[in-house]
């Protein structure tokens, strides 16, 4: 790869985040709720992407961006008032805008007419803002002024001052002195000589000008020393330069000055200098002493930054430093200053993914050289054992660093969520409200992209299916507008991702219905209403009474259990009629290393998650417990705990069966639910390399995935969740397929803790 293609990819990159916060502005962005941030961070976008292409030579999408551009200016001066309409068009410019940089990515050429009906749409908004083409100034005389057809400033604006300092230029007039600085105020001074070039990047003198009034009272003179002859003039350069003398308030600092020249700095040579009131002057008493008085603060100024500026001019004063946050305030004008600046790298994912690899390979061959270790006599090698434990604590630290690398807030995932609401809403004509939580929660980013198809088709699911219509909320004493809340947040060292709705819930009588009509269930089928629920995830199954763009394919479903489950993870729904629904992911954290509990059962060595055990124990022969044709129950701190037999459970011969002589793990489901896993031995703790069972052999019911131990034996990763399902089934080892209706026996009714008592629905898949 050569360097320009090297930075045309960055610069495709850079380009998907920067739709990204456009689309997520723009979806927020509602009449009689502008946030003016929000709006110059959607101009930011726009502009950054139109000044890359630019650069590039991307004439169509630099051509678009413009137009694009030039009404979110409108917009965040107040010219173009912000409606749905505008809104709806201004996503569907964005939609446009990411087609062109797909264009552009693969080398082709748009299809013809791609633009056009955006770019109407656009300028019927231009239009309306009450700015006529045929009275606008020539296009010399704008260019020259620094003032475009969108600009409404009056003479006294950056129109006539620019006006009268052309004609200072030409009749050879000095400009206005500049008198004292009035108390209270900050002059600065900001020269501003742009390349020639400038324009050719999509770059634009007029949003600078502006920014800069937007900070204070701004005085622009423009500087004709460059401009040829007329017969010389090159439309697609420029030729001007200025020079602006802006008196602010003290809070203005040299940041913010900085940032609206962030875009162009280095295409331009820009100087900066400060000249404040001198102090106030005390005066001595003459007579009697009095009370000192204070003199008035020095205004602080920041020294100038030499990135973007020639040395200052001597009138720059500096009396201290920056105050701390000064440079993260937020103006309307111009970009944000996020204080000191992040510094990133941007990695290729097979390189991150290679050294994954290779750490997990780390942790295998710490794991065998412990073992071998483990049967040296004691007391020998005292150093190469503590040498050994050092490499395991560094191991440790290496394999967090390298997980931090791969992990990802699920906001990239949510941000896409409020653009399908709102679809879906228009297709049904139905009145709906997202809210999210928890997006800055962490997992790993092959998770994290594995979610955005189940979370597409569940979000679907219930504004078609679980949503009522807003006249039929209204008749049952529901808001007309119904809520989907979508959340994320870490529990048992799993990530579970909720989505909730408030509308009917599942409608049991027609789920049977139509699984009795499609063959999915034999005919006077008894099922239980967890059963019934769990029927929506089988292929092929739907209630939608016709097909539509949302559902009625009976693919949607199907597809969100099979992706879940191929990452390890599960799938669980509760519904209450009438209340809502509410479904639940629950997905590991990642897919490369964790910590676990190795342990025996026979012959055979098992691997528990650490996060999921809660304690290990030799329970007494009182604390046991056996209900006839149901299964073993063990008291435990006060509440009865389902026993699970893992011998029983897998066929494993020559195993302790009694739990008296074994020991009992009780580990912990997310959902906060015990089970006690009966086990021969513990064997100690160990980082594991998870290894997927299903893409090299095939899925087992209770099994997550598998790993290599220490002497070089296989050893299984078990899914607490899985387990409890099939002591629940009785089911024994298996394919994975599992019992088609999914079926779940009540739990046995025993004297437990008041407290205790659990009656929501739930079914786990």
């Amino acid at each position: 790869m050569d360097d320009l293609s090297r930075f045309k990819q960055t610069y495709f990159d850079e380009s998907a985040e920067l739709l990204a916060v456009a689309e997520a502005g723009l979806l927020r962005l509602a009449p009689g709720d502008i946030d003016m941030d929000e709006v110059n961070a959607i101009f930011r976008a726009v502009h950054s992407i139109k000044g890359g292409g630019g650069a590039f030579g991307f004439n169509d999408l630099v051509a678009f961006a413009h137009e694009f551009e030039t009404v979110m200016d409108g917009v965040r001066n107040a010219e173009i008032p912000v409606s749905t309409e505008l809104v709806d068009t201004l996503i569907r410019a964005n939609d446009v805008l990411a087609r062109l940089l797909a264009h552009a990515a693969d080398e082709t050429e748009a299809p013809a007419g791609t633009t056009d009906d955006t770019v109407a749409a656009l300028r019927r908004f231009l239009d309306r803002s009450g700015e006529p083409a045929d009275e606008a100034p020539p296009a010399a005389i704008q260019a020259a002024a620094g003032f475009y057809p969108d600009d409404e400033d009056d003479e006294a604006g950056i129109f006539g001052d620019a006006l009268a300092a052309i004609q200072a230029a030409r009749d050879d007039q000095p400009a206005r002195a500049a008198g004292p600085v009035p108390e209270g105020k900050v002059r600065w001074t900001i020269v501003f000589r742009p390349k020639a070039e400038l324009l050719l990047s999509g770059n634009e003198p007029t949003y600078m000008l502006r920014a800069l009034r937007r900070l204070g009272e701004a005085e622009v003179i423009c500087h004709l020393d460059r401009l040829p002859p007329l017969r010389d003039l090159d439309a697609e350069l420029l030729h001007l330069s200025w020079t602006v003398t802006l008196l602010a308030d003290p809070q203005v600092n040299r940041a913010q000055i900085d940032d609206v020249f962030e875009f162009v700095a280095d295409d331009c040579d820009i100087r900066i200098s400060a000249e404040a009131p001198p102090p106030a002057i005390i005066v001595p008493a003459l007579i009697a002493p009095v009370e000192p008085v204070t003199p008035a603060p020095a205004v602080n100024l920041p020294e100038p930054v030499a990135s973007a500026a020639a040395p200052a001019t001597p009138a720059a004063t500096t009396s201290g430093a920056a105050k701390p946050g000064d440079g993260a305030r937020r103006t309307n004008g111009g970009t944000d200053h996020a204080g000191p600046a992040t510094h990133t790298i941007r990695v290729d994912l097979d390189k991150i993914d290679r050294l994954v690899n290779m750490v997990g390979e780390m942790v295998i061959t710490q794991a065998m050289i412990a073992e071998h270790l483990r049967d040296l006599p004691p007391g020998q090698f005292q150093e190469l054992l503590e040498g050994l434990e050092g490499l395991a604590q560094h191991t440790r630290e290496l394999r967090e660093s390298v997980m931090s690398i791969r992990a990802q807030p699920v906001s990239s995932v949510f941000s896409r969520m409020p653009r399908l609401v709102r679809e879906c809403a228009a297709v049904t004509g139905k009145e709906v409200m997202l809210v999210t939580t928890g997006e800055t929660t962490e997992v790993d980013k092959t998770v994290v992209e594995n979610l955005v198809d189940p979370l597409t088709h569940m979000i679907r699911n219930s504004i078609d299916h679980g949503l009522e219509g807003p006249e039929e909320r209204e008749r049952v004493g529901k808001p007309r507008a119904g809520t989907v809340h979508l959340s994320a947040a870490h529990r048992s060292g799993r990530i579970v991702i909720e989505v909730t709705d408030d509308g009917r819930g599942i409608n049991r009588a027609k789920v049977l219905s139509k699984a009795i009509e499609k063959g999915l269930v034999q005919p006077g089928a008894s099922l239980s209403d967890e059963e019934i629920d769990h029927l929506i995830f089988l292929p092929g199954f739907s209630t939608a009474d016709q097909v539509s763009n949302l559902s009625g394919r009976g693919v949607g479903m199907d597809v969100v259990r099979r992706n879940i489950s191929s990452l390890g993870g599960r799938i669980g729904v509760y519904s209450t009629p009438g209340e809502g629904s509410r479904f639940v992911l629950s997905l590991p954290l990642t897919l490369a290393v964790l910590d676990g509990m190795v342990i025996s059962v026979g012959e055979e060595r098992f691997v528990l998650p650490l996060t999921n055990i809660v304690e290990s124990l030799r329970p007494k022969p009182a604390d046991l417990h056996g209900l006839v044709n149901k299964c073993d129950v063990m008291m435990a701190r006060g509440e009865y705990v389902r026993l699970v037999h893992l011998h029983r459970l897998f066929g494993i011969p020559k195993a302790i069966d009694d739990a008296t002589k074994g020991l009992v793990v009780l580990v912990e489901t997310e959902d906060g639910s015990r089970l006690g896993l009966v086990v021969d031995e513990v064997l100690g703790q160990q980082q594991v390399v998870i290894k997927s069972l299903e893409s090299n052999f095939r899925r087992l019911d209770g099994v997550a995935a598998a790993t290599i131990l220490g002497d070089g034996r296989v050893a299984l990763i078990l899914d607490v969740a899985g387990l409890r399902e099939m002591s629940r089934h009785g089911s024994g080892t298996g394919a994975g397929n599992g019992n088609a209706s999914g079926s779940t026996p009540p739990s046995p009714s025993l004297p437990a803790p008041a407290d205790k008592s659990d009656q929501r629905q739930r079914q786990t898949v």
